[in-house]
């Protein structure tokens, strides 16, 4: 009844740090006055992360994975990916092949840092973290990653051998320029739960990759050797003739940007906050904010792989 203002908006930067902030204030309207969320009253600003022009033209984007699809989009006008039996893959089609390859790198990116990125993309690909390969024949799993490894690689740095590690893992090695270069690929990360994933969203795009690809526009070609190599690329592309300006903070906008974007009623958006659980979100808040430190260890355990986009 005493309420003055029936729009209370939470405003913090687009960033990790303001999502932070965004979470203290949220704990403290949930725990302290719980009836302005009841009512409908508290809200919670959309600020951009970026803005990118491109001649004339301006967009203002709201965080990462939204720079992405509009990087995605433009990369991907005109383009076409051939494989190596004539078949050509473009429009939809082409843009779901690369959410795929999306997909496979937030997996791939959930990798213990050590284990090289292309060793375990062309691993995937191969079939060597298909569920139960790597103990009914590991050397086997050794020789494809290696046939796979050398069918990639220019003829003067092919070479590739594969062969079995102590720990039921397996080591790769060749000869480049008169010195060996080893990667390794243990046994605990042939069968963690990381390689499982990486070999399910792998088996959807095997046949794609099967041999190497040719990513065609107008007269110019690029080979592609995997999911990372085709994003990288149409990444690469969306972002030619770009100008990206990234917002650390709100006080980095001029004022008329921050009123376009964020303030202005008649274009803003706002995200109402709601609690459609109550149990579940006390639950939430408790594990995350409370003052018992073992539950927020334990719930960091179990999401960390989950985690996108940990910090800018």
């Amino acid at each position: 009844d005493k309420l003055r203002y029936h729009k209370i908006i939470i405003m913090t930067d687009a960033d990790v740090d303001g999502a932070h902030i965004r979470t203290l204030l949220l704990t403290f309207f949930f725990r302290q006055m719980p009836a302005l969320i009841e009512g409908g009253y508290l809200y919670i600003a959309q600020p951009p992360l970026y803005k990118v022009a491109r001649g004339k033209s301006e967009v203002y984007l709201k965080d990462q994975a939204a720079l992405d699809d509009y990087l995605v989009e433009m990369g991907t006008e005109g383009a076409i990916l051939r494989l190596t039996d004539g078949t050509e893959i473009a429009g939809n089609d082409l843009a779901r092949v690369i959410e795929g390859a999306r997909q496979f790198r937030r997996v791939l990116d959930a990798f213990p840092t050590h284990y090289p990125r292309a060793i375990l993309e062309q691993a995937a690909l191969a079939g060597a973290f298909d569920p139960g390969s790597a103990d009914a024949d590991l050397q086997a799993v050794a020789d494809t990653v290696a046939k796979r490894l050398n069918l990639i690689a220019p003829e003067f740095e092919q070479g590739w051998q594969g062969r079995i590690t102590q720990d039921h893992g397996i080591r790769l090695s060749r000869i480049l320029r008169g010195v060996e270069e080893l990667r390794t690929l243990d046994g605990a990360v042939l069968r963690s739960g990381e390689a499982r994933r990486l070999s399910q969203v792998a088996g959807q795009y095997r046949d794609i990759y099967r041999d190497p690809a040719r990513l065609v526009r107008k007269d110019r070609e690029q080979a592609i050797h995997g999911p990372i190599d085709l994003l990288k690329s149409i990444l690469a592309e969306g972002e030619k003739g770009l100008t990206l300006q990234r917002y650390k903070g709100l006080g980095e906008m001029n004022p008329d940007q921050l009123w376009e974007t964020t303030l202005d009623p008649e274009a803003r958006t706002l995200l109402q906050v709601k609690v459609d659980d109550l149990a579940e979100a006390d639950d939430i808040f408790s594990k995350l904010m409370g003052d018992v430190v073992e539950p927020r260890r334990e719930f960091i355990q179990q999401n960390a792989l989950s985690v996108e986009h940990l910090d800018f």
